[in-house]
């Protein structure tokens, strides 16, 4: 043997040691998790030697110990071994009390956060547990008491639960193979501008994942130049490659679509740096729809119905006697509906409302001295009617709009069969036939004349309206009839790099009786594209370009309600960090934090007066 080799150090692992029973009675000691382990004062000897363990027993314990012999020996032992598993299950029972508060913690935390409540809420819940625990099982309050909710407590598990969730972002954003994104600002309480990035990606087996990016504020200024700096590192930050980035789509104010230096502009110019396809920008379809009702004028009507709204109801008394007075007479309706200018269905229910009190508003107006003419003329009460029912429609197309996870294509699909109603409705009025405006129809039932050129004018300006919006969408449509509608797409009509592909697609029966099967539903539709064959890679990358396109803004409307819940007057205080946390919580999400992870770094931290 060579000297190099016997010089090589021996490892007692290689030594295969092991533990003989014969240790237990002649040295109390014991095998515990994998280590020789003293019965008597449950020190550790480090290896398996025989000589290690005599040595322990003799040094520490052979003195007191000596004195136990044969079956009086055995029985200490079997003793002594018993109170190491008491111990051992002692310390497991504080172990799992401890997990168990601190998981406790997280969960009421993230409820808290999606209630919009205070972060100081949670003494007041943790009161009512204790309470209820010490009247329901008194002999567990202790545990109970463990559970630390105070608001600092709260304000750290809601971060935590945040960037857990954020985290699990990141990961997804890994396999993303296209993701758009859609923006919105609006200003909260302090009146900081607030900037909501939403997230919408597709992997390889196309599984949708669309998640709050960031909520990023903006002191400053808010020109197109520093929203795009603030959304450049926001896609730097969750590590989101510009080579995948497929579509954005803003509300259409000026800063984010003009045609120079707007937001759109600069994120296109940004793409060409980087050698990439240009995305697909798209203006929030619901703003269009809300912006193109608003050519329906008719400021005749509207400044009456207001002005009459406002006088029953901007004054305590008056808002008393109407109500008592619908009771009296036994309306159908209890009161009339504010009206406010920004929420996208207000003038619709509002006119609605007030079309079917409009008997009881004149006969209370008149009461009250203040006689309203126009509620008596027939034109005026017909333009009223007509203005219900267009805006009932349009009420129902923005709802259509609504909604998380929707399709672009979808969308669209709405937009267009709208613009097809219009069509058929102006040609109805033109020849006054009101099957489709019930309101008109009720009013022409009791003899009141219809006019309906006039109104048919109303509803050709309104499908112009529609067509000059909605341009951006159209420049896209043949890209959305592909995805929806594959198989029944003109080839001669697609663009030449996916004719080729197309063709074999639609000449596959197996591939068009599954596609028949998915009838629209999202769900369904990723599955039938993840049996999609490799041999259409064109048309793969271009349904998940399209899949993840945004249709609307609407997430950034939605985020922007919970956010004006939360950071109210009554907490305004509220930092940016701690307002985007407990926004990341609150939002419907598909990412749900992992309070098992997070439980593995926390120790019960037990809530009481020095919190």
């Amino acid at each position: 043997m060579s000297l190099s080799k016997r010089a090589v150090k021996r490892k007692v692992a290689d030594e295969h040691r092991q533990f003989q029973e014969k240790w237990e009675t002649e040295y109390f000691f014991v095998e515990h998790r994998g280590t020789p382990t003293c019965l008597i004062c449950t020190e550790k000897v480090a290896v398996y030697k025989e000589y290690n363990i005599r040595r322990h027993y003799s040094t520490r314990h052979a003195e007191e110990y000596i004195k136990y012999q044969g079956d009086e020996r055995k029985n200490r032992v079997a003793n002594l071994k018993k109170c190491l598993l008491r111990q051992q299950d002692l310390f497991k029972k504080a172990k799992k009390e401890n997990e168990a508060a601190v998981e406790a913690s997280y969960v009421v935390s993230e409820m808290i956060a999606k209630a919009g409540k205070p972060f100081k809420d949670g003494e007041f819940i943790k009161k009512c547990i204790l309470l209820a625990a010490s009247k329901v099982c008194p002999e567990k309050k202790g545990q109970f008491s463990n559970i630390s909710l105070s608001a600092n407590t709260v304000a750290e598990r809601i971060s935590d639960l945040s960037e857990n969730i954020y985290d699990q972002l990141r990961e997804k954003a890994k396999r993303f193979c296209a993701y758009s994104v859609a923006l919105d600002e609006s200003t909260d309480n302090t009146d900081t501008a607030q900037l909501a990035v939403y997230v919408r990606g597709v992997d390889d087996n196309f599984e949708v994942i669309e998640e709050l990016l960031a909520v990023i504020p903006m002191h400053g200024q808010t020109t197109a130049q520093e929203i795009f700096r603030q959304l450049c590192g926001a896609i730097k930050d969750a590590g989101l490659p510009w080579k995948s980035f497929a579509g954005i789509t803003t509300d259409g104010a000026p800063s984010m679509t003009g045609r120079k230096n707007g937001l759109v502009a600069l994120v296109q110019r940004k793409l060409e740096e980087e050698n990439v396809e240009e995305a697909i920008a798209l203006h929030c379809i619901i703003h269009q729809q809300a912006l193109c009702s608003k050519c329906l004028r008719f400021d005749n009507v509207m400044s009456v119905v207001v002005k009459c709204i406002n006088h029953i109801r901007s004054r305590g008394l008056k808002h008393r006697q109407f109500r008592a007075f619908l009771d009296e007479i036994e309306s159908e309706y209890e009161d009339v509906l504010y009206f406010t200018e920004v929420r996208w269905l207000s003038r619709g229910n509002v006119l609605k409302r007030f079309f079917e009190l409009r008997a009881e508003v004149k006969a209370f107006m008149e009461k009250d001295g203040m006689a309203v003419p126009v509620l008596s003329d027939p034109k005026w009460l017909m333009d009223l009617a007509f203005l219900v029912d267009i805006t009932q429609e349009l009420n129902a197309l923005n709802k259509k709009l609504q909604g998380q996870g929707q399709l672009v294509s979808a969308a669209y699909d709405n937009v267009r069969a709208f613009s097809t109603k219009l069509v058929l409705w102006k040609a109805q009025l033109s020849q006054t036939n009101l099957c489709h405006f019930p309101a008109c129809k009720a009013l022409m039932d009791v003899g009141t004349p219809f006019i309906g050129e006039k109104y048919a004018d109303a509803i050709m300006k309104l499908q112009e309206e529609f067509d000059r919006s909605f341009a951006d969408f159209k420049t896209h449509r043949a890209t959305f009839q592909i995805f929806a509608d594959t198989f029944s797409f003109e080839v001669q009509d697609a663009t030449p790099v996916l004719q080729m592909e197309l063709i074999d697609l639609q000449c596959n029966s197996e591939l068009k009786a599954k596609f028949r099967e998915v009838n629209g539903n999202a769900d369904k539709l990723g599955h039938f594209l993840r049996e999609l064959p490799p041999t259409f890679p064109e048309l793969s990358r271009m349904f998940k370009r399209t899949m993840c396109l945004f249709g609307s803004t609407y997430l950034c409307e939605k985020l922007f309600s919970t956010m004006n819940f939360n950071k109210s007057k009554y907490r305004s205080r509220l930092t940016d960090e701690h307002l985007q946390a407990t926004l990341r919580v609150s939002t419907v999400s598909s990412l749900k934090p992992n309070v098992s992870q997070l439980c593995e770094r926390k120790r019960c931290q037990v809530s009481g007066s020095k919190e």
